[in-house]
Formats: C-alpha cells, sequence, structure tokens
C-alpha cells in the first residue's frame, strides 16, 4: 500500500509547483498495487504542458519502456473528438446540432418511425435516444461488417429507455455521427479527424485505427486480468464504430489536444478552430446522468463530455474502456488545467490518481484516494466472485444434452444480431458469428442443452447460450446471453446486471 504522502496546502499568497512533488511516487506506487504494465500522464497548465511521463512497459515481459509519446489506444475520449469536427460543420453552415439526422442520412432508420424523423445530432452525442449497447468495451458487434449495415441493423432494436427520457449510452450512435461527417463532406470520419483536428494540433503520433500501428511502432499493448493471470491480449479493430471510440494518441499528443480545450476553447496557439458559440455549445449541458456522481451536485452529459464538479469547480471529464486499454481525461477549466492518464490493462487506479490530482489542483486537503480504491476494488472483486461462485454452484452435474450434438449444428438467424453457425469440429461444438474467423467461441456443456460459449479471443470472455426444442423435438432456436456490462471484468463477463438475451431462430 502507498504512503500517505503529504501534498502542500494551496493558498492564495503560495504559489504551488506546476505538478505535486509525490507524483512520481503516487504513479510508481499505484502501478505495483494494481499490476499495471504501461502508463502514460500528461498535464496542462496555463497553457503549458507541465508534465509529460510514460512508465513500465509497452508489453509485459518485453523490455521496451512506455515514454510520452507511446500509442496507447484511448477509447471513448474519442467521443469529444468526434462532436468536435461535427463543430466544424456547424460554423461551416453544412449542418446544424438540431437538424433531423434523416436530412443527412435519409436511409438511416430506427424501431420507432417518429424517433427515425426527429432525432438530431444533438441526440447522437449525448446519449438520450433510448437505444442501448451494441457495442463497446469488451462486446464486439459484427466487427466485419461496414457501418452502413451496422445502421441498417439499427431499426430491429429496441430502446431501453424512451426518446429523450434518460441517459442511455451508446457507442452506436456515435458510429452514426460519423456516418454524417461522410455524408456532408465526402469524406470519411478518420481522414476528416485527422487533417482537421489532428494536423491543426500538431498530433503527429495520432491515428484513427490500430491497422495503422505497425508491429515495431511504439505503441503499448493491451493486457486482461484472465483466471487471476495478467496476460497480453490482442489489439482490438473497431474501425466500423471509429467515431465512438478508435482513436490511438500519446501524453505528448493528447496534451495539445487538453490546450485546445482550455483557456480560451477552440483556439491553439493563437488559430482559431471553431468558433466561440460553438465551442461553448459542446460543454453545455443536455442529459443529466442521476445517481452517477453523489459527490458532485449535478452530473451530466454534454456533447462528447461528462460534465461534473469536484471541490467548487466545474469539471469536464470522459473515460475510455477497450480491451486492455484504461483512459481518464480532465479538465479544470476554473485553474486552467488538464489531466490525462492512461494505462494498458484494466484498473481504477486511474480514477484514484484523477481525484488525487484533482484535489491538488483545486487547493483541496489531500486525501490518499488511491487506499480508497484499492480497498473497494478489492472489496468488489470478493463479493463479485462470490456471485460467480454461485452461478457455478448452481450448475446441475451429471446431465446430457437432450440430442446428439449433431442436432445442435445449422444456421441460425436474428433480424438485428444476424447469422450464427453452430458447427459441429473435432473438438465438440463451436459457435461462428457473422462468417466472421475472429468471432468464434468454443461451446462446453453446461447442463441440460444449456453451453458456456468461450470465445477463442480470451479479451471476449464467456458467454451462456442454449436450445429450444421444437414440436419436433428438435432445436429450432439458439438463445445467446450477450454481456453489456459484467459487474466487474477482472472476475469475467458474468455476473452481469445489464445483459441482452437476443433469440436466435433456426434457418437451416
Amino acid at each position: 500500500m502507498m504512503s500517505s504522502l503529504p501534498v502542500q496546502a494551496q493558498e492564495a499568497e503560495t504559489t504551488v509547483p506546476a505538478v505535486p512533488d509525490a507524483l512520481i511516487s503516487w504513479i510508481e506506487a499505484g502501478m505495483a498495487d494494481w499490476d499495471i504494465p504501461g502508463m502514460a500522464v500528461s498535464i496542462v497548465k496555463e497553457d503549458e504542458v507541465v508534465f509529460a511521463r510514460g512508465f513500465g512497459l509497452r508489453k509485459l515481459g518485453e523490455p521496451e519502456p512506455v515514454d510520452e509519446h507511446t500509442l496507447f489506444g484511448i477509447a471513448s475520449t474519442t467521443k469529444a473528438m468526434t462532436a468536435t469536427i461535427l463543430g466544424m460543420l456547424v460554423d461551416e453552415g453544412l449542418i446544424g446540432w438540431d437538424d433531423p439526422v434523416t436530412r443527412h442520412l435519409p436511409t438511416f432508420e430506427l424501431y420507432d418511425p417518429y424517433v427515425t424523423r426527429t432525432l438530431t445530432i444533438r441526440d447522437l452525442l449525448t446519449h438520450r435516444s433510448g437505444l442501448g449497447r451494441m457495442t463497446g468495451n469488451r462486446i464486439q458487434f459484427m466487427p466485419n461488417r461496414e457501418p452502413a449495415e451496422l445502421m441498417y441493423r439499427m431499426r430491429y432494436m429496441e430502446p431501453e429507455r424512451p426518446f429523450r427520457e434518460g441517459y442511455v449510452y451508446s457507442n452506436m450512435m456515435y458510429m452514426v455521427a460519423g456516418e454524417v461527417v461522410r455524408a456532408v463532406t465526402g469524406e470519411g470520419w478518420d481522414s476528416f479527424m485527422e487533417r482537421r483536428l489532428f494536423a491543426p494540433l500538431g498530433m503527429a503520433r495520432s491515428n484513427t485505427s490500430i491497422t495503422q500501428i505497425p508491429e515495431w511502432e511504439n505503441a503499448a499493448w493491451p493486457h486482461q486480468l484472465i483466471e487471476g493471470e495478467l496476460k497480453t491480449i490482442p489489439r482490438r479493430n473497431f474501425d466500423n464504430v471509429g467515431a465512438s471510440a478508435s482513436v490511438n494518441s500519446s501524453a505528448a499528443d493528447m496534451a495539445q489536444w487538453m490546450r485546445l480545450n482550455l483557456g480560451e476553447a477552440g483556439t491553439f496557439e493563437g488559430e482559431r478552430l471553431l468558433s466561440p458559440e460553438t465551442a461553448r455549445e459542446l460543454y453545455r449541458i443536455v442529459t443529466p446522468i442521476p445517481g452517477n456522481n453523489r459527490e458532485a451536485a449535478i452530473t451530466a452529459y454534454a456533447l462528447g463530455w461528462t460534465v461534473t464538479s469536484w471541490n467548487g469547480r466545474t469539471i469536464y471529464r470522459h473515460g475510455g474502456a477497450t480491451d486492455g486499454m484504461n483512459t481518464n481525461l480532465i479538465l479544470i477549466p476554473e485553474e486552467n488545467v488538464g489531466i490525462f492518464i492512461t494505462t494498458n490493462t484494466f484498473n481504477t487506479f486511474m480514477n484514484a490518481l484523477g481525484r488525487m490530482l484533482k484535489d491538488y489542483y483545486t487547493g483541496a486537503e489531500f486525501r490518499d484516494w488511491h487506499a480508497v480504491y484499492l480497498r473497494g476494488f478489492e472489496q468488489q472483486f470478493a463479493r463479485v466472485q462470490a456471485l460467480r461462485d454461485e452461478i457455478h454452484e448452481a450448475r446441475l452435474p451429471g446431465t446430457q444434452p437432450s440430442r446428439m450434438l449433431s442436432a445442435y449444428t445449422g444456421l441460425f438467424h436474428d433480424p438485428l444480431y444476424d447469422e450464427v453457425r453452430v458447427v459441429l469440429a473435432e473438438a465438440g461444438l463451436e459457435l461462428h458469428f457473422w462468417d466472421d474467423p475472429t468471432q468464434v467461441a468454443d461451446l462446453e456443456h453446461w447442463h441440460y442443452d444449456t453451453f458456456r460459449a468461450v470465445w477463442r479471443n480470451p479479451a471476449q470472455r464467456e458467454k451462456f447460450v442454449w436450445f429450444k426444442l421444437g414440436r419436433d423435438g428438435q432445436p429450432d432456436e439458439l438463445h445467446v446471453q450477450f454481456s453489456l456490462r459484467p459487474l466487474l471484468l477482472q472476475v469475467g463477463a458474468y455476473p452481469t446486471n445489464y445483459y441482452r438475451i437476443v433469440r436466435y431462430g433456426r434457418v437451416e
């Protein structure tokens, strides 16, 4: 456990150091306690980069160190960048925030015709469409299909909440926002992002796809705790929903992005990239997030940013998480401070470090958030592991499938989730999703006609599936439980209290 190192109290007549004296020791202690292979941090204050450094290793078991130029997948912190480039199109008169999406994407269709007609670009960016998760974090959905097909499938997706009546996080809506960029400019979201945002900010290391990271590149590899062991896992390609979370960047580059959003927001080194009106609109609260933060007067979502408060200051922030990558980005505009923290494994130490830095820059009394978060994680791990153990204990031993394994094979279909083929191989049954060789799971018999599907990609973990027999006594439906948010990924994809059961019907 790290020691509680004192931090100099911030007083009006005292000039505090640009960064805490204890910062490096905080980071090194946290990495050791949380078993984090690599990490990078940058801090901006008064339009100056006052800290940018890497720690640890790019890949477990290999010697290459992380530095301030090492690329990490910054995941959902991409969203604010997507909102910013849409703001550029607003300034150019090509779109309006409250344009119906169908004005620019005429074939776009959702489950409810009223929502189809009414949904605006602002709705896409503020998680109030009512539609929930299809992809994100460890979830993969048709990764080898084009955005146009994913948009087509969305017409079969039932809402989780009524339209504009609550916060429901959706990566798919940001994918649609990326397609708006393509529709009005004739240029893909990715190339527009690189040309109009990365280039003016000097973010020369940043890119929009893991396909742009060669094997020799100075880039971190993702890691994940699986069955109690920290393992290197594959990088994940989700280019088809890239506008939601596919940017790869470094601590040094992200410092430039923070500079754009601090001080005279929308201006970088004397060049105005966004009008003052558009810059202000990006941070304006739209969708309240109930119960998200008991320490803040309000927590809500703006255009690509979460807006909250800390020690009397307004905070703009966003987290990012995808397979084995975790990011925390914090802006404190009243102090003209930006904080970027990224790691190459799942953890909440990055949130603890963010809180200690927020305390420092807002003059709050020091609190060892690292110790608080670590204790909380250990308690949560034990609690969730116990729930997983209960699921395992409820397994009925000595049962057999009701039919020969060959009877379960065939092609099954759902309008939203498309096709999955059940194949009998030498080792047993396999699930092949979307005719994609990267999306294959092996079926382990659980009990009766229920199986546990274990993905070949270890980052995707596992899920439960079961077959239903038809009137003829043969399996005619395959039910798949997709875990949309595990209670704790370090324990596994289950238990979960946020999931979707998809009923596939046999088609051959």
